[in-house]
């Protein structure tokens, strides 16, 4: 009998053994399967028109006397708002600012013989959500040579053509759709030639969306750009 309980128990405890074997191998494989995961980007770009152009018309003037210079000032800062109506740019898109006058003597630190002593400066901004009008009446400058305005550009001030695309928002959805379809293609495309099954998203990140210019040569063509970063299981 007690040879016999002797073997029930061997039984038994061998049985334990192969179970728990069982078990820790299933857990092992478990946990290596939760371990299997691939990370992918998912890009999305966009070429866009500007909606949005800003455009500062500058020109200058030399005098030695400074009311005379206001005057002429505000004359052909008339001219310049004549010239931008008859285009059909709006009184709202239109911005005068001040005219300002710096005294050129007065900073002369290397004591330069001066003809003018006195430097003006003007400048009326457009500000148009009509790119297209502003940019062919840009064509239109020598008119403006014409009668005696010759504008200049400032590369190093804030007196530059600058051009803005404002309707991102619109497009935000459908390109974080398309990006985030392009990077599930690649997670499939990773999983097949792999011979896994692709698995759920464990964790995504939205990159941040820029707006660039396309080129130097067209800066009212602007390109949009977003990168999603995803992670999902395999199985």
């Amino acid at each position: 009998m007690k040879q016999n309980e002797k073997i029930i128990s061997a039984i038994i405890i061998a049985a334990g053994i192969v179970v728990m074997g069982f078990a820790l191998r299933s857990g092992i494989v478990t946990f290596k399967d939760m371990d299997r995961k691939v990370t992918v980007k998912g890009l999305s770009e966009r070429e866009v028109k500007a909606d949005k152009v800003t455009w500062p018309l500058v020109y200058k003037e030399l005098g030695n006397d400074p009311a005379e210079m206001y005057k002429l000032l505000e004359y052909k800062n008339r001219q310049v708002v004549a010239f931008l109506k008859s285009a059909g740019i709006k009184d709202d898109d239109i911005s005068v600012n001040p005219p300002v006058i710096t005294d050129r003597q007065a900073d002369n630190y290397g004591n330069e013989i001066m003809n003018y002593r006195y430097k003006a400066k003007s400048v009326i901004t457009v500000t148009s959500s009509d790119v297209d009008k502003v940019r062919s009446l840009m064509r239109r400058q020598s008119e403006l040579m014409k009668q005696g305005i010759a504008l200049v550009s400032e590369e190093y001030s804030n007196t530059t053509v600058s051009y803005e695309f404002t309707g991102l928002n619109k497009i935000k959805p459908e390109m974080i759709e398309e990006a985030t379809k392009n990077a599930r293609a690649t997670a499939q495309k990773f999983a097949d030639d792999s011979e896994s099954s692709l698995g759920d998203i464990r964790s995504a990140q939205q990159g941040q969306f820029s707006i660039e210019d396309r080129d130097s040569n067209t800066p009212y063509i602007k390109r949009l750009r977003v990168v999603n970063t995803i992670e999902y299981s395999l199985k």
